[in-house]
C-alpha cells in the first residue's frame, strides 16, 4: 500500500509546512499597489491565474492595465516578494500576460467605487 501524505516545504528542523491556502495567497497578493492607481493588483483584476503544487510552489498569471504602464518591471516583482514569504511557499514564478488583454470589467466592485468608475 502506497500511503502518500500532503507534501510541503521543509524547515530546517525538518517539519513539513502544508502548502498556503488560495485564501493566503489571495491576500498576499491584495498588498501590492499600483502606484498610480489607490487599489490593489488583485481587486483592479490583474491577477488572472494562480496555482500551486503540493510542494510550494507557486505560478502567478498576472496582466498589466496597459503594454506601457510605468509599473511593469516592479509590480511582478513585488507580487513574488509578497508570496515567497508565506509559509509553505518553496518558490514563486510570476508571469506578465497580455492575452486576454486586461479591462475594466476585471475590477471589484470594491474598486470601482473606490475608483468612481462605475
Amino acid at each position: 500500500m502506497n500511503d502518500v501524505s500532503p507534501v510541503g516545504t521543509w524547515t530546517p528542523d525538518g517539519e513539513q509546512t502544508a502548502p498556503p491556502s488560495e485564501d493566503m495567497l489571495i491576500a498576499a497578493c491584495a498588498t501590492v499597489y499600483d502606484p498610480e492607481i489607490p487599489v490593489n493588483v488583485y481587486e483592479l483584476g490583474l491577477i488572472y491565474a494562480i496555482e500551486t503544487t503540493p510542494e510550494g510552489h507557486v505560478k502567478v498569471e498576472m496582466s498589466l492595465t496597459a503594454p506601457g504602464c510605468p509599473s511593469a518591471q516592479e509590480l511582478p516583482v513585488q507580487i513574488r516578494e509578497a508570496i515567497i514569504g508565506l509559509p509553505g511557499v518553496s518558490a514563486c514564478d510570476v508571469e506578465v500576460v497580455w492575452d486576454p488583454p486586461w479591462d475594466p470589467s476585471r475590477m471589484t466592485e470594491d474598486a470601482r467605487l473606490a475608483l468612481n468608475m462605475f
